[in-house]
């Protein structure tokens, strides 16, 4: 029996209150694949507003603060995101890592704030170009899973090779499901995890991706900004979800 699959889409630092009309455009994407479970992270600014016309698709957060309350000028605490409406957040991507110099002991400090407030940390992984080209993709990533990772209650891991985001590039179906599998056995004596891949996903390429084996979902970028596309990865998704329960 196949398992659900969750199809979340990074707005990062795109979007207003224009763009809330995309949650109206991709309901009849999501009625049609109810074997989907569907998540936005849109700026800050629009997870109140997005939480009133958002039906069953999920919100989340794109970062929070590891501490609930103090002196942190700009930052949000996970209990204000929890507060606005969201259900998630995400931690550790690999532009607030690079970006922001996050280490993966900031990325845990992060996603046990965020389960302390009620929220599901998706904790993203994954290596860069150089690391992949010397063969040590599964050291970064097995450190970083070591070092992000709280030592218990819900999480989401998310796989995202740095090279492959916003370049345009995709990791092969191979490199893909050999990552995942990996990073599935470093799981193996815990609870069962969602894993998604993200990185240039696109409408072309989601169905192969999303067929592998240990593949849940897909945490996707720029194809989340266009409803048309997004609602397109999401029927990818339900083609292998939708009669499975």
């Amino acid at each position: 029996m196949q398992r659900r699959k969750l199809i979340a889409g990074n707005w990062k630092m795109n979007g207003t209150g224009q763009s809330l009309g995309f949650f109206d455009e991709i309901r009849q994407a999501s009625e049609a694949n109810p074997g989907v479970d569907i998540l936005i992270a849109p700026p800050a600014t629009l997870i109140h507003r997005a939480a009133a016309r958002a039906g069953r698709v999920l919100l989340a957060g794109q970062d929070c603060h590891a501490q609930t309350s103090g002196a942190h000028t700009g930052d949000l605490s996970a209990d204000m995101i929890r507060e606005a409406g969201a259900s998630h957040v995400i931690i550790g991507h690999s532009e607030r890592r690079a970006d922001h110099g996050e280490t993966s002991e900031t990325v845990r400090a992060k996603a046990l704030a965020a389960q302390a407030a009620g929220l599901i940390p998706i904790i993203c992984v994954g290596e860069s170009e150089d690391d992949r080209r010397a063969g040590r993709e599964q050291a970064i990533v097995g450190d970083q899973l070591e070092h992000s990772l709280p030592a218990e209650g819900e999480f989401i891991i998310a796989y995202e090779p740095v090279w492959a985001i916003g370049t345009g590039l995709t990791a092969s179906e191979s490199d893909i499901a050999s990552m995942h599998a990996f990073i599935r056995g470093q799981l193996a004596n815990g609870p069962a995890r969602l894993v998604l891949y993200g990185g240039s996903v696109k409408p072309g390429n989601a169905a192969g991706i999303l067929q592998l084996a240990d593949v849940d979902g897909a945490l996707v970028g720029g194809a989340s900004l266009k409803a048309s596309d997004f609602s397109a990865i999401i029927s990818a998704a339900g083609k292998f979800v939708n009669h499975a329960e």
